[in-house]
């Protein structure tokens, strides 16, 4: 039967179901190479240029590992500032701050350009790509003006080496109110002729209060001859640009309650020395005579407490003049980072790849402390970091980073990972509440569910154990026992143990009540996690078993998460494809995001190979079409995995494979079809490449795939390596052949629990076919965790068998969704299409919908289809004599039009009669 064979997914099934015909003896393992060495500066292999198309909204300028400075170009059609669309060929500016792949428009504060002649604080400036250049960290390029730009950083300055023309007038405008979502409460101050400070107030991130104010000094190698600033008045506090940004942005807050505002400015915090402060204006500039020394070099620092402070970090961090050294130090401070992976073999395209989404990985959370200890807080006070911490942190995506960029970092940065938890426990500390989306210092509280959860439990499960465990554990428990912002609408997992369609939340930002559902479900099994590892086994049970509501959300009748109403009765109308009650995805994407009890939600689907034909029709798009699977967003990053825990860990090898080869690139848009979400999608691209995934939030389980590249060795936060030998991987061998764990056989589909903490050697052989044995057995799957809870009910589900003729079955044309789509017979093929559910209210469904009688009709011909379940006697089939399925509406039975045996022949009602065309074996 042909299905969607033009779907970019299509591909992958078919070579699956090809391989699902092999045996293991057939495998011929790819030939090997001579032993490719291990990358020893992956510094020099990161192309920051990916991700900077498509709406993957990264950027490609200067930065150091979770740096509090992003100094990177801006283009026009991202304006007001803070963004990089690689197919634009103007620049507007060089902003100080930037945040990688958010869905709205954030930071981009202080952008600075060089331009030539008269003043013009509005310029923009073309740029070839032939003369621009980055690596991680720094960024070069020539505009059409004849001024080259040279930027690097450190944690928290940067440094710019500006080579202008020969003139008398070199500029540097600051456009001070063009951050990302406008600016309010600029200034600008001449402090000395070789220094200049400043400070902008910005924030609302997706339309949400939270504010920030960000602070600036810069310095220059020689004197300006002059400097100005616009007469312009401030920008209103109101974000240039609300709403979302791409089709997987971030959702509008609705109304979200702030602990904190930034403070207004003071006189005192933005001069120095004895230079008189300049009225507050808009924008600024200076000018510099480059006659005979067409060099200017710019030192700035950056604070979010005050000018003082953001001296104190330059001067702290870049005491000297020299450029090469300092960017030289950036590399080497990626090197240091990036090297705890070594890998060796791919194609260099692969290799830019995995080492650029590495790096994007690790750009954020954002040091906010000073030099000094400093900080300033969500409750709008000034702090001190914590003693036996080296910072704070800030910029939580929550609802996208628990998912796979948060176990990366505890993995990779232990020391900075433990900060960033003490951050968030000092934060609640602050307020009463974790960082659920923050910037800066300011909380949006965009996007659904309590990632905090998730973040704490991964970062410890991964081994960022050094913050206030015991303090974090007792505020996890707190929130996750009140309605508040974090988690609105909470008394209803209680009772009637879901959020209702209908309900009446109370407070704060919600919506989604579906997946919010499934989003506190995993954060209350994340929380349970970090109770057990911590000896609280009261909490442990607790949370483990109130995670179990996914159950409450899934309808049996239909096999799939639907929306309920408060008295228990399911809405109706429902269609799959719909996104109502969801966020940001549908239910044939949120039906499997249960990531901690896969083993229960296969099971509540009707068993194994009903959760296999719903993952083959899901992930048979992998970019959302027709509602199916779109694995450039979150909710659907998991699913691909989830073969693993039903016995065909070969379809996960294969499937994670199509889509690195899809969606994933080297090239500007060679990020998915979506943004990165501060390294959350970057992440799933490095864990997919090693050949595991972090399925589990909260535990160190890891559901294992196939490894890209011929090895790969990780130092671990133990100290340990974890190697994973690749023997015969290429782009086209996927395929576990087998497997030895420190030369043992290892047969299963997870790695050892002991990987990631005391290491070891994990040796695959990759073939081209699948091997269809390998790691299968109940026993081989990942855990799954039912919280002590006993199994959910399993419906009745399978195929509908028709008596005209062997081996044929009811079938959905094409495995279309659409209502309207013939109901047909079809030579039964263990698809989706043909897993029809017996309901307890008399109707027969698959994927979602019901069988039904067009139009309502009671006339013998009257075809038959898919249509939205709608509780209409045209939708109820009763089991009738010799097998048949009687409408009761009209009287008559389900009928194959003159007993045809042709595949495609679609069904109809007719005068039931006891022949085989009205003769319909039910699944047992």
């Amino acid at each position: 039967m042909k299905r969607l064979s033009s779907s970019p997914g299509a591909a992958v099934i078919g070579v699956l179901a090809t391989a699902a015909l092999a045996v293991a003896g057939m495998c011929a393992p790819a030939t090997a190479a001579a032993k490719p060495a291990l990358v020893t500066s992956p510094a020099t292999v990161v192309n920051p240029f990916i991700g900077t198309s498509n709406q993957a909204n990264d950027f490609p300028g200067a930065d150091v590992p979770f740096g509090m400075v992003q100094w990177s170009p801006d283009t026009t059609s991202r304006p007001p500032g803070g963004g990089y669309e690689y197919n634009d060929s103007s620049i507007t500016g060089f902003s100080l701050t930037h945040i990688a792949g958010p869905g709205c428009g954030a930071a981009g504060d202080v952008p600075v350009l060089p331009t030539v002649g008269a003043v013009n604080t509005g310029a923009t400036d073309a740029f070839s790509h032939a003369n621009e250049s980055a690596s991680a960290g720094s960024y070069k390029v020539a505009l059409n003006n004849q001024v080259t730009t040279e930027l690097t950083t450190t944690t928290r300055s940067g440094m710019a080496r500006f080579t202008f023309p020969k003139t008398t007038q070199a500029n540097l405008v600051f456009k001070l109110t063009s951050s990302q979502n406008g600016a309010s409460s600029t200034q600008f101050t001449k402090v000395s002729s070789t220094e200049v400070s400043g400070q902008v107030t910005s924030g609302h991130f997706c339309g949400a209060g939270n504010t920030y104010t960000v602070y600036f000094d810069m310095v220059f190698d020689q004197p300006f001859a002059g400097q100005g600033s616009s007469a312009a008045k401030p920008t209103a506090s109101a974000p240039a640009t609300t709403g979302t940004a791409s089709k997987n942005a971030a959702e509008k807050p609705n109304k979200p309650v702030l602990h904190g505002k930034a403070p207004a400015a003071t006189t005192s915090d933005t001069t120095k020395g004895s230079a008189s402060p300049n009225a507050a204006a808009s924008n600024g500039y200076v000018t510099f005579d480059t006659s005979s020394n067409p060099v200017v070099q710019a030192k700035v620092g950056v604070s979010y407490v005050s000018v003082a402070n953001a001296v104190a970090n330059r001067t702290a961090e870049n005491s000297g003049w020299n450029f090469d050294t300092t960017r030289t130090a950036a590399q080497n401070s990626w090197n240091s980072l990036l090297g705890r992976v070594q890998i060796a073999g791919g194609t260099t395209a692969q290799q830019q790849s995995f080492y650029t989404a590495l790096y994007h990985s690790l750009l954020h959370p954002n040091v906010i402390s000073d030099t000094n200890g400093q900080y300033y807080g969500f409750d709008g006070k000034t702090h001190t970091v914590d003693s036996g911490h080296s910072a704070v942190y800030a910029n939580y995506s929550g609802w996208d980073i628990y998912r796979s960029q948060a176990q990366l970092e505890g993995l990779m940065a232990p020391q900075v990972a433990s900060d960033t938890a003490q951050s968030m426990v000092d934060d609640y500390t602050q307020t009463g509440q974790f960082p659920k989306w923050s910037e800066d210092n300011g909380e949006s509280y965009v996007m659904v569910g309590d990632p905090a959860d998730g973040i704490l439990a991964d970062y410890y499960a991964f081994g960022a154990t050094s913050f206030d465990t015991s303090t974090a554990l007792t505020d996890m428990v707190a929130e996750a026992s009140k309605t508040n912002n974090d988690r609105p609408g909470l008394n209803y997992l209680n009772s009637p143990g879901y959020m209702p369609h209908d309900g009446s939340y109370g407070c704060c930002n919600f919506y989604g009540p579906v997946a919010t559902t499934l989003e506190y479900n995993t954060a209350d099994f994340a929380l349970s996690a970090m109770a057990g590892a911590l000896g609280d086994t009261t909490d442990q049970k607790t949370y483990a078993s109130r995670a179990q509501d996914w159950r409450n959300v899934l309808n049996p009748a239909s096999g799939f998460v639907e929306p309920r109403n408060a008295s228990g009765a399911w809405t109706g109308g429902f269609d799959p494809t719909s996104g109502t009650d969801m966020v940001e995805a549908d239910s044939w994407i949120y039906t499997g995001m249960v990531p901690f009890d896969i083993g229960g939600l296969a099971h509540a689907k009707g068993g194994n190979a009903a959760m296999n034909d719903y993952l083959d029709t899901t992930l048979r798009s992998y970019t959302g079409a027709n509602g199916y699977a779109w694995v450039g967003n979150e909710p659907s990053i998991e699913l691909p995995w989830e073969y693993d825990y039903i016995g065909e860990p070969y379809k996960t090898q294969g499937t994670v494979r199509s889509i690195q080869d899809q969606i994933w690139a080297d090239t500007p848009g060679g990020l998915a079809d979506g943004n990165d979400d501060l390294g959350a999608m970057s992440a799933w691209y490095v864990w997919s490449a090693l050949g595991m995934f972090p399925e589990t939030p909260g535990t160190s389980d890891l559901a294992l795939g196939s490894p890209l590249f011929t090895q790969a060795v990780i130092t671990l936060p133990s100290g340990q390596t974890l190697t994973v030998n690749g023997n015969g991987a290429a782009d086209n061998a996927p395929y576990v052949q087998s497997a030895t764990w420190n030369g043992a056989a290892w047969n299963n589909a997870y790695a050892p629990t002991t990987a990631i903490t005391a290491g070891g050697t994990l040796n695959y052989t990759l073939g081209t076919a699948a091997n269809t044995s390998w790691a299968t057995a109940a026993s081989a799957a990942p855990p799954s965790y039912a919280g002590g809870t006993t199994a959910p009910a399993s419906p009745r589900i399978g195929a509908i068998g028709a008596g005209v003729g062997t081996n044929l079955c009811l079938d959905d044309a094409n495995s279309a969704t659409a209502d309207g789509t013939h109901a047909q017979i079809w030579g039964c093929d263990s698809t989706y299409a043909q897993d029809w559910i017996i309901a307890s209210d008399s109707t027969l469904r698959t994927l979602g919908k019901c069988l039904d009688v067009s139009n309502s009709g009671t006339t013998n011909g009257t075809l038959v289809q898919l249509w939205t379940c709608n509780g209409t006697g045209a939708q109820k089939w009763t089991p009738g004599a010799n097998g048949s399925l009687v409408n009761p509406q009209s009287g008559l039975c389900l009928d194959v039009p003159n007993s045809s045996t042709t595949n495609g022949t679609q069904v109809q009602l007719y005068t039931c009669n006891g022949s085989g065309a009205q003769n319909w074996k039910l699944p047992s």
